[in-house]
């Protein structure tokens, strides 16, 4: 027995020292050896067979939903069971944030504010994800994530104060409208330029695993911005990190105007995930509750598992893309149409009548009700002055240097003396 085991010892030494490009494989019953690539970096065994990936060949991923167009639950088994409660905060704030996009949109044409861009058709993937993260979890948005500070106690006061940039706007003036943040809300305030949120994001959840504190970020961006090269950075340190984020790709169909099939070959932006090793998921972006199920589940891996998740939720950009657009040009309108008849906000509606919760005479009351207090915000923060110039000069420097004291004194001087080709009685006293 024993010169049988020194036998095998010897054979293993000798076949380790052979190849470095094998591994023996050993069973408790016989000796048995095969080839086994050992090259860093891939998981595979060897093929004889001269045979290349073809994607145009391989199975779409699929689309994960739990209710259908007529907000029907399919199956039984994937209902997450919301209470009545917040179903009904669910759909007001949906609707909510659908009244107030009508109502600044038109502003932004009456030339009240200088830009805007809406939500329409992609509502469910804003209040289905914040619905099922905690209020202390982190958000990186893009631009269209208005809904995610809406559910989280963000008021209409403050997204119409930063539109105007009035004195109570919290960004004093210096921002585009719709480039929200709130420190008190976890919500870093948006910037223009795109795909910077991404390796921001992967960073900060590092930092999150490190502190343990049982928290995790979530970054949305659009499946136009995975074409950036920050994208990229952003992927491959998470998941070399292994750092709890949600990337929750909002995949509209449009990157401003380049159609998605302009905008990349494969198939989305989920078949990129396995490559940068992470656990990844494409839900129906329509479906208020599957976003929700889909986005829980991930924080948990998140927080449990330091992991880092993408989401691709599939949705459709209804409105253009910003006030700057014309989707006419690019789009045809039955497309828009068709898209519009199963928005999520209809969808969520004919759930709550399936359920006893909504009826016409509900809705024409919170319709008018909405409105109003859109209105409302509107006329307040249309009357509020605009910050005084001065705020130019502050928040960068604990004490202002005396390089920077000169330019502001020098800009006082100025406008002082030219203040009748200026608009200063709408700002603020230069104090």
């Amino acid at each position: 027995m024993a010169a049988k085991f020194g036998i095998v010892l010897r054979s293993l030494r000798y076949l380790t020292n052979k190849t470095l490009s094998c591994r023996l494989i050993c069973t408790s019953s016989s000796l048995r050896c095969e080839d086994r690539p050992q090259f860093p970096g891939s998981k595979s065994k060897f093929t004889y067979k001269l045979s290349f990936l073809d994607p145009d060949k391989e199975e779409g991923i699929p689309v994960y939903r739990v209710m259908n167009s007529q907000g029907e639950m399919i199956p039984e088994s994937e209902d997450p069971k919301i209470d009545k409660q917040t179903v009904l905060k669910m759909y007001h704030d949906m609707t909510l944030l659908n009244s107030m996009d009508k109502i600044l949109y038109e502003s932004q044409r009456q030339g009240r504010i200088s830009f805007y861009m809406t939500n329409f058709g992609e509502e469910a993937t804003h209040i289905g994800s914040a619905s099922a993260l905690h209020p202390e979890d982190l958000v990186f948005g893009q631009y269209r994530e208005a809904g995610v500070l809406m559910w989280r106690g963000f008021t209409l006061d403050q997204f119409i104060n930063q539109c105007y940039g009035n004195t109570d706007d919290a960004g004093k003036g210096r921002q585009m409208p719709v480039h929200y943040g709130s420190r008190d809300l976890h919500f870093v305030t948006i910037s223009s330029t795109l795909a910077t949120q991404m390796p921001q994001a992967s960073g900060a959840a590092y930092a999150y695993k490190r502190a343990q504190n049982g928290k995790c970020v979530v970054c949305y961006f659009g499946e136009g911005a995975a074409s950036e090269g920050d994208a990229h950075a952003a992927f491959n340190f998470a998941a070399t990190l292994n750092c709890p984020v949600i990337f929750f790709c909002r995949n509209n169909g449009y990157a401003i105007s380049t159609p998605t099939s302009d905008q990349y070959r494969g198939d989305g932006i989920a078949s990129r995930g396995s490559g940068y090793g992470m656990m990844t998921i494409r839900v129906d972006g329509n479906d208020v509750f599957a976003v929700h199920n889909v986005t829980k589940e991930a924080r948990e891996i998140c927080v449990t598992q330091n992991r880092p998740i993408l989401i691709e939720a599939m949705t459709y950009r209804i409105g253009h893309h910003s006030t700057s657009d014309d989707s006419s040009m690019y789009r045809k309108k039955g497309e828009v149409v068709k898209f519009d008849t199963n928005n999520p906000i209809g969808r969520l509606r004919s759930y709550m009548v399936k359920q006893g919760w909504w009826d016409d005479e509900q809705e024409n009351k919170w319709k008018e009700e909405s409105k109003k207090k859109v209105m409302e915000a509107f006329a307040k923060a249309e009357k509020k002055k605009k910050p005084s110039p001065k705020e130019i000069f502050h928040d960068v420097y604990d004490e202002i240097p005396p390089h920077i004291q000169k330019q502001m004194d020098s800009l006082k001087e100025h406008v002082s003396k030219y203040e009748d080709k200026y608009p200063i009685q709408s700002h603020d006293a230069w104090s």
